[in-house]
């Protein structure tokens, strides 16, 4: 009989257990998909979008000389992909090599500004890339530079944590970098030109769509060469994880390709060639 009660007693300790760890693990289910369900329905509850951007960046984000307003193609973009989905546009000037630091921290939703896609494209998620990016040499218009191995013994400078640097450091443009005097960095590109303007520096090492806004301010004081150092895409970059958003911005950038407004925007920077990079197609 003794025997008898401690089976049972057993039995129904083993059942306690055995149902509290039933629990444990509903809870667990129970607590991802809350998770997963609340981030979705803070996407659809979402009223603004903060764009970080570099703002000496032009074509894709600069502040306007005649209105003091921020602009540029990526920021148009975005201000018609929040004015389809009510959202307010928050744009959010940061310094470039801050920029995955303001992403973490939820300071801005996105990085959407000539932001390259190629050879990062674990580090974030990614909209689909929207636009075919070379980065480019200019010099003075009287520089003696013609070609690529005319850079061989000069000084030549490019913005801090760029898709340039990284072709000159990292990329398919090693080698030349290897035959420079230096290779300097600067914060922003308007102080390269500036560089390049006073002959601080031989050369600048630039994404296309900024030499081709350089060259047509300027284009008595600089010149590009024909060849690139190398070839990339441009891509909006989200917070590593967040597809709800993503899906979100590039559903709207879909519809603005369909329906001709990506096409008409990028017609306002015919000067810097915006309409022939275009890669994004229509699914």
């Amino acid at each position: 009989m003794k025997m008898s009660k401690k089976i049972l007693s057993m039995a129904l300790a083993l059942g306690m257990a055995l149902s509290f760890a039933g629990c444990g693990t509903t809870q667990k289910a129970s607590t991802d998909v809350s998770a997963a369900t609340s981030a979705s329905a803070s996407e659809e509850a979402r009223t603004q979008l903060t764009v970080g951007f570099d703002a000496e960046y032009p074509p894709y984000g600069f502040k306007d000389e005649k209105t003091g307003e921020y602009t540029g193609f990526d920021l148009e973009l975005a201000q018609e992909v929040c004015d389809r989905r009510g959202w307010k546009l928050v744009k959010q000037p940061i310094d470039w090599d801050s920029k995955d630091m303001e992403l973490n921290s939820g300071t801005i939703d996105c990085i959407w500004n000539g932001m390259t896609y190629t050879g990062r494209e674990k580090e974030y998620t990614w909209s689909d890339p929207y636009v075919d990016n070379s980065i480019m040499i200019v010099v003075s218009a009287d520089s003696d530079i013609k070609t690529l191995e005319d850079l061989a013994g000069k000084v030549v400078t490019t913005q801090a944590d760029s898709s340039a640097l990284t072709a000159l450091t990292e990329g398919d443009a090693v080698e030349l970098a290897n035959t420079f005097a230096t290779l300097e960095q600067v914060g922003n590109y308007n102080n390269a030109f500036m560089n390049l303007k006073s002959g601080a520096v031989d050369a600048i090492a630039v994404d296309i769509g900024v030499a081709q806004f350089q060259l047509k301010n300027n284009p008595e004081g600089f010149r590009m060469l024909e060849e690139p150092l190398s070839s990339e895409q441009y891509a909006i970059a989200f917070k590593l994880g967040n597809e709800a958003l993503r899906d979100q911005v590039q559903e709207t950038l879909y519809e603005m390709l369909k329906d001709g407004t990506f096409g008409k925007i990028a017609d306002k920077y015919a000067d810097y060639n915006l309409p022939d990079m275009i890669c994004l197609q229509a699914k």
